[in-house]
């Protein structure tokens, strides 16, 4: 099971970092426990008796602040995968004494914290399923992006083309792209395309998933840094 603890001296922000990022665990399936915690000198004492894997530190405290919970655990010999939670990004130049994986700004974006969140599960080497929820009128379903090769927009609907059948549904391409991960990008003011399948790219196409998609002007320069950036990872 992953242990995350979030420790923050205010309760609203604890709670709303603990829904945003147990929203993202509930869509992997993955097995987890959230743990929250109000002190530098409570993290200590309780990441003893139960280490956790995953830390979202809060630096501005009361009492010990957050980098001297993080030196004090570093220390102690304590691992986790450290992520520091604050108002003031000056202090996060601090981080690379404790070897802070990232850092996260308040007031928070949910594309922040999941971005962060993918990162250190990638640290820890786990592969989290990632999924896109649609909202159709037969009901919700989770539609897996991993076996997404693209979206199209036409008109006031959307379709994503997988290995399958193709799942229609009304939405805004606009929208769709600020959930998705940055193997996905705008190709076309009608496509997204995941990067993980195209194979080909040309001046004004690309092959994705053997099929053939344009390649707007507008789009060309930004879809053929971020291919060459997908193909060296």
């Amino acid at each position: 099971m992953l242990e995350i603890t979030i420790c923050d001296d205010e309760k609203k922000l604890r709670n709303d970092l603990h829904h945003i990022i147990g929203m993202q665990l509930d869509l992997s399936g993955m097995e987890y426990r959230i743990t929250e915690m109000e002190s530098g000198e409570e993290l200590l004492r309780k990441n003893g008796e139960r280490p956790a894997d995953i830390i979202f530190l809060d630096i501005e405290m009361g009492g010990m602040n957050g980098m001297e919970a993080a030196k004090a655990l570093r220390k102690a010999g304590g691992n986790a995968i450290l992520v520091f939670v604050t108002a003031y990004p000056d202090f996060v130049f601090h981080g690379y004494e404790v070897k802070a994986l990232n850092y996260i700004l308040k007031p928070y974006e949910d594309k922040k914290i999941r971005e962060v969140l993918d990162q250190a599960l990638q640290e820890l080497d786990i592969q989290a399923e990632k999924y896109y929820i649609v909202e159709q009128k037969a009901g919700t379903c989770r539609l897996p992006l991993r076996e997404t090769r693209y979206f199209v927009s036409e008109g006031r609907k959307v379709t994503a083309v997988t290995g399958g059948e193709p799942i229609t549904f009304y939405g805004k391409l606009g929208e769709i792209e600020t959930e998705l991960p940055d193997t996905f990008i705008r190709c076309h003011n009608r496509y997204l395309v995941n990067l993980s399948y195209v194979t080909k790219l040309e001046n004004a196409s690309l092959l994705c998933g053997g099929e053939k998609i344009a390649v707007s002007r507008s789009c060309a320069q930004e879809t053929a840094a971020a291919f060459a950036r997908f193909m060296l990872r």
